[in-house]
């Protein structure tokens, strides 16, 4: 199982992107909670490890964590202690520019495991 811990659902990701996931078999999301900048950093930790317990029981192949940068980090660095494989997303940013505007575009290339 790939289990998506992000706030972009699987359903609006690019078919490269699915393939590479369904690599590791079934893609699973679970969505990414809105963290609060006010959280305390024990409060930070025990809604971490709600998500923790969660994935470690569903014993996925590889989980792609993406989101607020300390949540992420201890989740990753916990999941890693389990021997449990943790990737990022890797995108090209491709701007185009149309008059005063500038639209970014992400393409996805790869999973990156985190070290």
């Amino acid at each position: 199982m790939f289990i998506n811990f992000s706030n972009h659902p699987s359903s609006s990701w690019s078919e490269s992107q699915l393939l590479a996931a369904k690599q590791y078999g079934e893609v699973k999301d679970i969505a990414f909670p809105s963290i609060s900048p006010s959280l305390s950093p024990e409060q930070t930790k025990a809604l971490a490890q709600h998500y923790i317990d969660e994935i470690i029981s569903l014993q996925p192949t590889c989980t792609m964590i993406q989101g607020e940068f300390t949540f992420v980090h201890y989740i990753v660095n916990t999941l890693k202690e389990h021997n449990m494989k943790c990737v990022a997303a890797c995108t090209e940013r491709i701007v185009k520019e149309e008059g005063n505007k500038k639209i970014s575009e992400f393409s996805f290339v790869q999973f990156r495991e985190y070290f």
